[in-house]
């Protein structure tokens, strides 16, 4: 039976999952969470664990401020090249740590 830690860490690749950093396929990662699946339900409190801990990991990824849609990135571009021809930039100035311009700028770092 594979241990809680074995499919913690097959469920993370699967959240984090990168095509040029995993080697496996999707077709085969997907595959082979089934198949692993298959071995634990036929214990139920390892199968309470697993279901505990997918929804862990779904919640992160649900509230996670950085993920957006291809969509949401580019009308973020778009409102930005809009403040920039407004005008609405800030500038570091020679010898300005990024911080202190941030600071300048009204961020609160």
């Amino acid at each position: 039976m594979p241990s809680l830690a074995y499919i913690g860490k097959l469920l993370y690749l699967c959240s984090k999952f990168d095509a040029k950093e995993v080697i496996m396929t999707a077709l085969q990662l997907n595959a082979d969470i089934y198949r692993n699946l298959g071995i634990i339900a036929e214990d139920q409190s390892m199968l309470d664990k697993v279901a505990k801990y997918l929804r862990r990991v779904v919640k992160q990824m649900t509230y996670d401020p950085t993920c957006m849609t291809k969509e949401e990135y580019f009308a973020m571009l778009d409102r930005s090249e809009a403040q920039y021809a407004r005008g609405e930039y800030t500038t570091q100035l020679p010898g300005e740590s990024v911080t202190d311009m941030l600071r300048r700028s009204g961020y609160d770092v």
